[in-house]
């Protein structure tokens, strides 16, 4: 049933409008009490208001920690109107009954997510009385309007102002909103509270694994037309981020686009140079460090050039006209393009040319930084009746962790050609095989079911630039049939993790043929 709201208990952190509701509020005659800085904001804005130690009869304790926690507030919250015994125990202690509760929560998030803030500080911004507030009256909320958010004032007070009444329907609503704010900020505590033990004393599992979003955008479609989906951000997530990415230009992004121009931004972090990345079905197709950006993207795109019309795109640089312009020109076009910003006359340029201004999504992050900052320290895959957790996949080898096994040894030019293959052999789906030569990738072999296959693409996707290349491998060959072929192209050095217990097959396969290669001892799969 509707409730009229009689009395109101308004306490929020984030005061944002809250003074001009509880104006609106208490010119419908709407008893108002209040605590500590809230009660002085509202005093001070010429509205009645009455401090809930007034009523109470307790004054706030503790710096605060103790002023709501009383049972004439959560008598007045809980009660069940239509429970006699629940009304005979109001007129009985003197316990008024509460029809609304306006509140927000201390901005734990905010506070954790500052540079130097200490353990104490934090511990102090976990807030207490306000999601026990929360939770009593969204429990009771057919006769109680829980309000958590300042972006429900204006039509919550419009409704009042129009019905007289709180409908059953918005008392719903507020309500499961409500609980979402207390999930959400337990769920934060409890993922700060465990990492700040794990750093400090121990390293394991959490005995629950939380995560929470926040609805940013419903999308017109998922991977298919019949598929429903939305993006939400995850509150605790920080750096450079799509969920906090602007949209320049172009169409609404689309699921697939998601997930393509996130594997781009993960594949960009990796570079200091100048870099450009294609991907294709969220594998990179084509990438290249150069001096300059539109050097880069020319050669990412010269590396597979049929597979790049349609692509997404990832640069670790702002767009300039340069690369603005090869983008462009020749027929070229790409679905997305993700950089830390554009510059205003490239920007205007992908703007205005035809077939680009209205369809190429731009996408602005803050940052592409060869750091772990802003990427999951874990993530969660989901899997029938649930989900698996791992660490992300940050390592990058360097010279110092190549052992050389072969009797040839590749040159340093080889040798640098071989870890930039590497790291982007890391962003390619396994069975995973990059050719590549300097800082150019030239072949791709993505996704097949033998490794010998994928060394089979990426050679083809090479043509003759195969010859003189070095290639990459995600996991070590179980054959020797995979370098085998490649060396017969011409891959002239080979990289691989090792560990097959046919390794001496595969290192003798190349010694026959005077190719170095090189084991890192670590795989590199991405299922």
């Amino acid at each position: 049933m509707p409730i009229a709201v009689k009395r109101a208990l308004v306490s929020v952190s984030d005061k944002t409008g809250v003074a001009e509701f509880a104006r609106r509020l208490a010119e419908r005659g709407v008893a108002i009490l209040s605590t500590g800085g809230t009660h002085a904001l509202l005093a001070k804005s010429g509205i009645q208001v009455t401090e809930v130690a007034s009523y109470t009869g307790h004054p706030e304790m503790m710096d605060g920690r103790v002023k709501t926690l009383h049972p004439k507030i959560h008598g007045g919250i809980l009660a069940l109107r239509d429970d006699k015994g629940h009304v005979a125990s109001m007129r009985e202690h003197h316990i008024d009954a509460i029809d609304m509760v306006v509140v927000n929560l201390y901005p734990f998030e905010s506070t954790v997510a500052k540079e130097g803030v200490t353990f104490a500080e934090a511990v102090e911004q976990i807030d207490i009385g306000g999601p026990s507030m929360v939770r009593s009256a969204a429990k009771n909320h057919r006769f109680v309007a829980v309000v958590t958010d300042p972006a429900d004032y204006e039509p919550l007070a419009k409704e009042i102002a129009d019905t007289g009444l709180v409908s059953d329907a918005t008392l719903r609503r507020l309500a499961v909103k409500a609980f979402e704010l207390t999930a959400s900020y337990d769920a934060a505590i409890s993922r700060w509270l465990h990492r700040a033990i794990a750093d400090d004393e121990r390293r394991e599992t959490p005995e629950q694994w939380v995560t929470v979003g926040e609805l940013r955008d419903t999308l017109r479609y998922g991977e298919n037309p019949h598929q429903s989906a939305a993006i939400y951000a995850r509150p605790d997530a920080n750096g450079s981020t799509l969920c906090g990415a602007r949209v320049l230009g172009g169409k609404q992004l689309s699921y697939n686009n998601y997930v393509d121009l996130d594997a781009a931004l993960a594949l960009a972090c990796e570079f200091e140079e100048p870099f450009a990345a294609v991907l294709k079905h969220n594998n990179p197709c084509g990438a290249a460090c150069a001096p300059t950006l539109a050097q880069a993207i020319e050669d990412a795109w010269a590396g597979d050039p049929v597979s790049a019309f349609g692509s997404v795109l990832g640069f670790n640089r702002r767009v300039d006209l340069d690369t603005a312009t090869f983008l462009t020109s020749g027929g070229r076009f790409v679905e997305a393009i993700v950089a830390p910003g554009f510059e205003p006359d490239a920007l205007e340029h992908l703007r205005t040319v035809p077939k680009w201004g209205k369809n190429v999504r731009l996408v602005e992050v803050d940052e592409v930084a060869p750091t772990s900052k802003g990427r999951d320290a874990r993530r969660a895959v989901p899997i029938s009746g649930g989900f698996l957790v791992q660490d992300a996949d940050l390592a990058t080898e360097s010279a110092d962790d190549c052992k050389v096994v072969t009797k040839s040894e590749p040159t340093r030019e080889q040798l640098d050609a071989l870890l930039f293959a590497n790291v982007v052999c890391k962003h390619v789906k396994s069975n995973a095989i990059v050719l590549a030569t300097g800082t150019k990738v030239l072949g791709v072999g993505a996704g097949q079911m033998s490794r010998v296959d994928s060394v089979k693409l990426a050679c083809s996707k090479a043509g003759d630039a195969v010859k003189g290349s070095v290639l990459a491998s995600d996991a070590f060959f179980p054959f020797p049939d995979g370098p085998e072929y490649a060396m017969e192209a011409g891959v002239a050095a080979i990289l691989e993790p090792g560990g097959s217990v046919r390794d001496d097959a595969v290192i003798a396969a190349c010694d026959e043929r005077s190719v170095p290669m090189v084991f890192t001892g670590r795989r590199h799969f991405r299922h």
